[in-house]
Formats: C-alpha cells, structure tokens, sequence
C-alpha cells in the first residue's frame, strides 16, 4: 500500500467508548480517528469490562472482524479478581512446585517458639491471603498460630478503596460479621467473596507517609505471553502519617486516591502522587543505586509470574490487548509486594501532570498494539519496533525467545 492510501485509510478508521473519558477520546481524536457508537463499525472498543464480557459471551454471538480490537481479554477478571489472582498465584506455584522447577524453591525455618515457618524463596510476593467464606476455618488456624499480625479485609467485586477494613484482633472480624449479617462461619455458599490478607505492618514510608506504587503494564497476548512494563508510573501517597495504631483511619493506611481526596490533608495540586522516576532518585540517594535497581527487578520478577499465574487459562483471544494497574506496596527492606492488579485502571486526570501521563500512555498504547501501517489487524504477529514501544519496557515476549532462552533467563535471574 502506498502513502497516499495508508493516509486514506487512517481517516477513516473509527473507535467507541463507553464511557465519556476525555483522556480516552481525545487521545483518538488527535490520530484523526472518528468516533462512532458501539453499534456502529467501529475498528477499536475500548470498553468497559462488563460490555467486553458481553461481546465475548457465546449467548450473544458477536463475531469480531480482522480489522477490530478490543481492550480487554474475555476473562480478564482470573488475573484482576483479589480471590481468583490469589488462587491462580497458589496453583502456579504448586504446580512448578511439583514439577521440581527451580522457581519453586522453598525455604523452611524453625523459630524459638517451635513454630515452623515455610516460604517460596523467588515466588514469595503476595501477602498470606484467605477467601472467605470458604477459607474462614483456615484463617482462624493462622490466626491462632500467629496472634501477633494485623490483617486486611476486602470486597472482591468491589475497587477505589470500597468496602475495606483493617483488623488486628478476632472480635472485630466477628464483630463485623455480625453487623453485616455476613456469617463466614455459618453461611459458606454466598455470593459476597472477600478476600483476607496479612497486612504490610512495615511499609516503606516517604516523609513519613505510606505509599504504593501504580504501574501500567499492557499485555497484548498471553499464549505466547507479550507484555511490557510503561516507564512512567507513580506513587499514591497517604495524606496523614503512618501510625500503625490507627487502624480505622484510613487516610492513614488507605492509599486511593477515591479515599484520599476527601481528607483535609489533601493535596490537590499533587494529587498526592509521585512520579516513579523521583521515586528512584529518591531511593538511590537514601539507600544506594544497587538495591534500588535490584528492587525494580524484583517488581518486573513478580508482575511476570503474575502474569504466567493465568496464562494458561486466560481466552488468548486475538483481537485483544489490555493495560492493567498494578498495584505494589513495598515494605522497608525493600522487598515489593503485589497487592492487587485493576482491569481498568483510572483514565481521569486529578493534576495536568497526571493528564499528560495518561495521554501519553493511551498513545503509547496505540503504537504498540497496531502494526506499523497503523490499521489495525489481528493477524498481526505482534512485535512493535523499538520506536513504536516508546516509553514501554519489553518485560517478556515468548515469541521471540526460544525455550531453552527462556529457560537460560529465569535461571540466571535466580
């Protein structure tokens, strides 16, 4: 195809939303693309997750074209639900486990008290979590034999922060129970799942505030697994100082900025963030370039397995893409901690420093999931050019490395 008629094409390429996000549409806009309804043919959906589901869903019967794309895979919710990402991160680790592979590797360690301790050595990066109702009885084993931890409660069909508590103690849990007529104990087939973690009694602090960190990382296949790692992440920052003691506060332990926007510590014109490159001068400066860029492999480490976690299971449909929020706590001897990963994760801008990000990561986007002549196809084999990557970081393309690469990799990285 020529020039003349790759740029007769461009224009008339068309997207649908679902939604009135001006990041999103704009974005689209500037590439001279039209906006028509979901109705309408349209050559990129970016949709909301029920619609996806919808589209995908065999009662329905909608047959994508070549020429069509959509950001979400069917079931995305195996990686973004807190109690299925828990399980699929258990099962792969089990299942390397039992395979004798290297990556499973566990370490056991007696205490004084001769309490056994056992842990994953290289996949030791989600928190000890319970799904209640059904693990209620598990969870009460632990808690008995470990008294002394605080623990996080969540709604697993819930985000922004909605529906969390903090406990550190077995009569508030039951105390809850009781007020919200939810008995974990009694009624074991309901359709209210939450998920129950230990809590990062530890967390890094900076300035004395807990933080955690929003990482965007777009998968475009995961059979073979594609997916890249955007350079230009950020924190969310507490508003209040970290005070353990106050557990019901949750300005203090609570880094959404859904919940953080309300207290009278906020500050709009931050939007208490903090942009991921401050956060590695700061780093550096306070603790060394060593262990800081160790830390950032650490994170690529577990957003990988993550990721391998579902890969299997995951409808690796291929007219797909998706760009997941992950969300990561570390604590202070450096170590990250995957605490849960958004399908869609916030497009609205709180600061013009946050509104730039997001528009360039829309863009971004863009260019790594079309080919070249910017139409796009499914049949595409999926391998952007270093330019069309931009400010994405390859974490991981299957493809492209052969098994015993992959293997040789993994190895040198343990």
């Amino acid at each position: 195809m020529n020039d003349k008629g790759t740029k007769r094409n461009k224009k008339t390429l068309t997207f649908c939303t679902d939604f009135e996000k001006s990041i999103v549409i704009n974005t689209f806009l500037r590439r001279r693309w039209r906006q028509v309804s979901p109705d309408e043919d349209w050559n990129i959906y970016w949709s909301n997750t029920l619609n996806c589901r919808n589209i995908f869903s065999h009662d329905i019967g909608y047959r994508l074209k070549d020429n069509q794309l959509i950001n979400h895979f069917p079931n995305h919710y195996e990686l973004v639900r807190k109690d299925l990402l828990a399980r699929n991160i258990n099962r792969y680790r089990k299942e390397l486990e039992r395979a004798g592979n290297p990556i499973a590797k566990k370490t056991h360690k007696t205490l004084n008290n001769g309490q056994k301790i056992t842990r994953y050595v290289h996949l030791d990066f989600i928190p000890t979590t319970y799904i209640l109702p059904s693990d209620y009885k598990l969870f009460i084993e632990e808690y008995r034999r470990n008294p002394q931890y605080t623990w996080i409660l969540k709604p697993c069909g819930k985000s922004q922060g909605a529906g969390i508590f903090i406990i550190n103690n077995l009569s508030k849990l039951k105390k809850w129970a009781r007020e919200s007529k939810k008995y974990f104990q009694h009624h074991l087939l309901r359709k209210d799942t939450y998920v129950i973690s230990r809590y990062i009694h530890n967390p890094l602090l900076i300035g004395g505030k807990k933080f955690d960190l929003r990482i965007y990382v777009l998968v475009t296949s995961f059979r073979p697994l594609k997916a890249y790692m955007y350079k230009h992440g950020f924190c969310r920052v507490c508003s209040l100082k970290y005070r353990d003691a106050e557990l019901e506060n949750m300005f203090i332990h609570l880094t959404n900025v859904s919940v953080q926007k309300h207290g009278e510590e906020y500050n709009c014109y931050t939007g208490g963030k903090l942009s991921l490159n401050n956060l590695k001068l700061y780093l550096e400066g306070t603790r060394g370039q060593t262990v800081t860029k160790r830390l950032f492999e650490d994170i690529q480490w577990l957003i990988v397995h993550s990721l391998k976690s579902v890969a299997l299971i995951m409808s690796n449909d291929r007219h797909c893409f998706e760009c997941y929020g992950y969300d990561i706590i570390i604590d202070n001897n450096l170590k990250p901690w995957l605490i849960e990963v958004n399908a869609s994760p916030s497009m609205t801008a709180t600061t013009i420093n946050d509104r730039i990000l997001k528009s360039n990561l829309i863009d971004n986007i863009l260019s790594v999931v079309l080919p070249p002549n910017g139409i796009p196809d499914a049949r595409w084999n999926k391998v952007p050019s270093e330019n069309a990557l931009g400010d994405f970081e390859r974490l991981i393309d299957e493809e492209c490395l052969g098994k015993d690469d992959i293997e040789d990799s993994i190895l040198e990285m343990l």
